[in-house]
Formats: C-alpha cells, structure tokens, sequence
C-alpha cells in the first residue's frame, strides 16, 4: 500500500500521470494487437503448408512415456487434401484421411473406425479451432532457431494467458510454413507430449495410389464403426459443469461401459480445440476411492464425492482446471432448462 505522502504526490501531478498511463494503456493495446496479428498470420502460414504442400515423412508422438512412431504421406491436389499414416510400430494400423473423411484401419481386430478429425489426429494441421484458441487465450514470442528433420526451423511459444492451460511450442520450416514438431508444456515448462518429424521430404511427387488404404476393398469379415469419444453412447445424462474455461465447449455426453464397473458412467467430454477434458460421474463406489488431486503421466485428475456420487475430471491441463471442473459439476433434470452460471 502506498504511503499518504505518495498518494499526495500523485494527486499533485494528475495530469502528467494521467497522460503516462494513458500512453502505456495505448501502447499495450498496440502491442497486443500486433501480437495477436503476429501469432495468426503465422498460424495461418503454418495451417496453409499443411494443406497445400506434399510431403513424406517419419513422424514420432511421445506421451506418458509411450512412444509411437509412423510413416506419413500427404497429397494436396485438384480434389483436396490425402493423406496416409502407417504405425511402424505395435499392432498395424493405418489411418488414411480424404478431406475432412477419417478411416482408421485395424487389421489384426478387422475392424475399420470412421473418426473425425480433432488435434490428436491432425498434426501438422492447424485446425481453424485450434488456431482461434491460440491466437484467443495465448501470448506469443519467438523462440530459439534450430535444426529439426534436417531443416532450419524457428520456434515459438505461446504462452497461456491464465492458469487454466498448458503452453505450446511449436517449430515451423523457415523455407515453407510446415510445422514439423511441437511441444505441450505444463506450468514448470515441461514438455509432457510431443509430435516430432525425425525426417521430412517437402515437395515430395507423391501419386494417389500411395495415399490409398491397402485394405482396397475391405475383407467382407470386416466391421465397420462410427468412433465417438470413448465410444459414449449419447445422452442427455443430467449432469452438467457450471464453471468451465473459458473457451471450451462440450463436444459430447452420455453414458459410456468402463472395465470393472457394474454399470454405465456419465461421460462428458470438454475441448478448447487443444486438448480435451473428461468428466466421469458415477454412483459412490462401495469401496473407498482417492479423493482429490492425481496425476497419470501428463494428465492431472481431480476426484470429489458429490452427495452420493463420484465426481471424476482428467485432463492435459494444469490442476486448477481440473479442481474447477470438477467443483462445478451439478445435476440438473434432463430436458429441463438449465440453470444460468454465476
């Protein structure tokens, strides 16, 4: 607190101080916009490489300890974007994308997914969601220069404007745009997931036939699914989260079947467009449960008995949101209006 002398001294001098502030409040909003206009066009550039540019390359995705890598070939041409992921490692997969149409292969299950895009799936797309988020709730300042896959690349971090989100950093091709790795940070700058090209061929001559699925057509033993997020089952559950971030929204809720639970758990899952956030509520289990706060790996989760309920939030975010989330949980009848947020 100031002393009166200080405030004193402010109070002789109104009009230059006023004047000061009102050119550091001009500047700053300056400043933010040129950032704001700095960090889109620069995400524009990166998301615009993506679809239009061919390229060939060995991708690796590093979470919780795990490790997956994958061969990827992109197509852009007359009709759009084709693209093709093989695992190199693990039961054989192949993901094969036409446009905004998502297959995913499972030959060792015959079992073909037909998924949509989201941001596990889409590097190193930009999708205009995550974008927006970016550009919405982050700062953004450059980086290091540094060589990744062979190519000279610059980095930048953007920088969560509150205490709800994990940071990003991410690398981009000086020559093209192409992001060609990033980076989530959690609040001590930890990476705690990672995409990762080891090489990269931009401008690749790539021919339609090697975008395909190998399974061309499927096998007629194979089944065919729709994938929703951890396979809920749609529903109108009743419950609702009262206090979410701001930015997110919910993509999906229902009931969905867990291994070792007697019945379906309300399942509700929340996107800022960068990272997802489940909320599980069930009947209070007999036996006793870990209340509070866990961590799996990256992902912060944040359990609480709610009358005689079990309350569960997991997410990449920090362990605030979580806690939030999870105190903001309340049940409202099906159908009936829902009551407005604080």
């Amino acid at each position: 607190m100031r002393s009166t002398d200080a405030l004193a001294r402010s109070a002789r001098r109104p009009r230059v101080r006023a004047g000061s502030c009102a050119i550091a409040a001009a500047a700053l909003l300056i400043a933010r916009g040129a950032w704001a206009q700095d960090a889109s066009e620069w995400l524009t550039r990166a998301a615009q490489a993506a679809r239009s540019l061919n390229y060939i390359g060995t991708l690796v995705y590093q979470h919780g300890g795990r490790v997956e890598t994958s061969r990827v070939l992109h197509l852009a041409d007359a009709s759009g974007e084709h693209e093709k992921l093989v695992n190199l490692d693990g039961p054989p997969r192949e993901v094969v994308r036409n446009n905004e149409q998502i297959r995913c292969y499972y030959p060792d299950a015959k079992i073909i997914r037909v998924e949509s895009r989201n941001s596990r799936n889409a590097f190193p797309s930009l999708l205009p969601q995550q974008r927006a988020t970016l550009v919405d709730y982050y700062n953004f300042r450059k980086a290091e220069s540094a060589r990744v896959a062979g190519l000279e690349t610059q980095a930048f971090i953007f920088e969560p404007k509150d205490r709800l989100r994990y940071g990003h950093k991410l690398w981009a091709d000086n020559a093209t745009g192409l992001l060609v790795k990033a980076q989530l940070l959690n609040e001590r700058g930890i990476p705690v997931e990672q995409f990762s090209f080891t090489d990269v061929e931009i401008g690749a001559k790539i021919e339609r036939d090697m975008v395909r699925p190998t399974f061309t057509p499927p096998p007629p033993d194979w089944q065919m699914r729709e994938a929703l997020p951890g396979d809920v089952k749609p529903e109108d559950t009743g419950w609702q989260v009262r206090d979410l971030p701001p930015g997110f929204t919910k993509l999906v809720e229902g009931y969905r079947t867990l291994r070792g639970k007697p019945a379906p758990v309300a399942h509700l899952v929340y996107s800022d467009g960068l990272v997802a956030v489940s909320v599980f509520v069930e009947p209070m289990p007999q036996a006793p449960q870990p209340i509070g706060l866990s961590q799996q790996g990256g992902i912060n989760v944040y359990s609480r008995q709610l009358s005689d309920h079990l309350v569960t939030v997991l997410g990449e975010t920090p362990s605030a949101t979580v806690r939030q989330i999870a105190f903001s949980v309340a049940y409202h009848p099906p159908n009936a209006p829902v009551p407005a947020s604080k």
